[in-house]
């Protein structure tokens, strides 16, 4: 059997190990429905054995890790949550020395390693990234690349592949990560019938950074760019430049266009096309306005001009962004 460990810690994300655990399930059930025997063998392991108790106060029942790794384990999943980075502390990570030591220790007899979410602050921690390529949720890769510049931090992919390391984006992206390694150990039939059962995609459209809001993350510190921001806001129907934006700041256009760049790492007319294309989220989300209207109430061209904008940034188009994403009507309303 394919022998597969989670590594619990104190305050782990619940959905981070129930999720990619519950895949694992459902492969097993659909060989035994196919006539095959299970293949994957599950245990919830930790540093020091006993209940361990998630961010949601969730316990799970851990056994112990082998204080020396004399046996061969086909792969670790390390999930995240804030026992291992807190998003209200940024720039501070907790203490995942006892995790990351037991990881480099055993990492020569472990055939595949992974992690999900916040767990890369662990397996970056570990120095088994270093030169490799690595995801984690949306709100965490600035520090993550912060933390450890000898990572290639992926900021939009689900899930991120570099040889046998397997890193995720944030919680329901676990889902995503080890479907694809029940495709890469059992085939695309039983992946497939995994996705079907469990009512998820087999294969997720778009990245995580359809579930960001970055340009509100980079106006945080900054008074005049929230401010900019805001003003955009309230003017998204009307064309709108960059002298229109270096007026409000009281600044030449060219000095306008540097320090908008340095504040926020993106030109002028990208975060003026990321502000609509969010203020058009919001609207597919929340009304029942035609996806034209929608378009002109954002300050796009044209709803060809949206849909395009659409595709770039999010990888979807807006009629499929509402069918995953808006709020059904209730009935009578």
């Amino acid at each position: 059997m394919h022998t597969v460990w989670f590594l619990l810690f104190d305050r782990f994300q619940l959905l981070d190990v129930t999720g990619p655990l519950q895949v694992l399930a459902t492969a097993n059930e659909e060989l035994r429905n196919a006539g095959r025997e299970p293949f994957y063998k599950i245990d919830l392991c930790a540093i020091q054995p006993g209940p361990m108790t998630s961010s949601s106060g969730v316990q799970l029942q851990a056994v112990a890790l082998p204080q020396r790794m004399t046996r061969r384990l086909d792969t670790l999943i390390v999930p995240g949550g804030p026992g291992v980075w807190d998003p209200r502390k940024p720039a501070s990570l907790a203490d995942v020395g006892p995790l990351a030591n037991w990881i480099r220790m055993a990492a020569p007899r472990i055939e595949r390693i992974a992690s999900v979410c916040t767990g890369a602050f662990v397996l970056a921690r570990t120095g088994l990234l270093d030169k490799k390529g690595a995801a984690t949720h949306w709100a965490a890769c600035k520090s993550l690349d912060a933390a450890f510049p000898e990572v290639d931090v992926h900021h939009d992919p689900i899930y991120f592949r570099d040889g046998r390391y397997w890193t995720s984006a944030g919680v329901t992206a676990g889902i995503d990560m080890v479907l694809a390694m029940v495709e890469a150990d059992l085939g695309r039939e039983i992946a497939m019938a995994v996705a079907k059962k469990l009512v998820v995609f087999y294969r997720r459209p778009g990245g995580q950074s359809q579930f960001s809001s970055a340009l509100l993350e980079q106006s945080v510190g900054n008074e005049r760019i929230a401010a900019l921001h805001r003003w955009i806001g309230e003017h998204l129907r009307e064309t709108i430049d960059v002298g229109r934006m270096a007026d409000h700041l009281s600044m030449t256009p060219r000095t306008f266009a540097r320090f908008y760049v340095q504040a926020t790492g993106v030109t002028p007319a990208k975060a003026v096309e990321k502000l609509r294309l969010e203020k058009a989220c919001q609207l597919i989300e929340t009304s029942q306005q035609s996806i034209k209207l929608i378009a002109q109430h954002c300050g796009f061209a044209s709803d060809e001009v949206m849909r395009r904008s659409f595709i770039r940034h999010m990888r979807v188009a807006p009629l499929e962004y509402r069918q995953r994403f808006s709020v059904p009507r209730k009935v009578g309303a």
